[in-house]
């Protein structure tokens, strides 16, 4: 078999193993369906779903025996030390936020944008590039709170719809959770992967070129954003 970079490709596996595959894939797989169908049903929310999806999880990993219920403490304590790690650098990224709220940054930075220029596709790109600042030092969640107030009338003002804005800005700070020196994903998955930040950083590189190119892409496209809810109607 051919290998690359240490990469080692798998043999073709026929029609009838592939399907064995699925079926065999099909209750881990209904986890999805579970979780989406349940918060767009409004059984429950997306907190609720998280603790749904553990137990489903661990019920399936039971039946599989890909581990034991005597794992079950070990692995317990092990995620406990991971969120922990994970909600210190959230606390971390609500002082940030704290702060940026207190001093008024936000407000500075939105009329700063505005007394710099009138053009949209430059204000959009300074947009950008703020955001995606911030998502690297702030969690998701405070930032949108702190600065949709800030850009969205700004956007609006040259014809934005508040879908398209909400696409972008949310796009931005998840880019922002994959790189340092916050980056929660990143870290949970390089503590997952037990892979050093710095190696996969490497590696990421050429990923983030295409993701950037996404987002001028989301940005400057509005069908891309736009296409499949007014498609099914959600908006006008």
């Amino acid at each position: 078999m051919p290998e690359k970079r240490g990469y080692v490709s798998e043999e073709r596996v026929s029609f009838q193993t592939a399907m064995k595959v699925v079926i065999d894939a099909f209750p881990s797989l209904l986890l999805i369906v579970i979780i989406i169908g349940g918060i767009l049903g409004g059984i429950f929310t997306a907190t609720e779903g998280s603790a749904i999806a553990v137990v489903y999880a661990t019920v399936l990993s039971l039946i599989y025996k890909s581990i034991r219920v005597k794992d079950l403490p070990g692995i317990i304590l092990e995620s406990a030390r991971m969120t922990g790690i994970i909600t210190f650098m959230i606390g971390l990224s609500s002082i940030m936020s704290w702060v940026m709220s207190f001093t008024g940054i936000p407000e500075i930075i939105g009329n700063g944008i505005l007394a710099l220029t009138g053009n949209r596709y430059l204000i959009l790109i300074m947009m950008n590039i703020i955001i995606l600042i911030v998502g690297t030092f702030m969690d998701p969640v405070p930032a949108v709170l702190i600065f949709t107030p800030i850009f969205l009338p700004v956007c609006q003002s040259f014809g934005m719809h508040p879908v398209h804005f909400g696409i972008m800005i949310s796009l931005n700070l998840c880019i922002g959770t994959i790189t340092p020196p916050v980056g929660s994903i990143l870290f949970t998955g390089c503590k997952v992967g037990k892979v050093s930040i710095e190696g996969v950083i490497r590696q990421l590189l050429p990923y983030f070129a295409v993701i950037l190119l996404v987002l001028i892409l989301v940005t400057y496209v509005p069908a891309i954003s736009m296409a499949l809810p007014s498609a099914l109607g959600l908006i006008k």
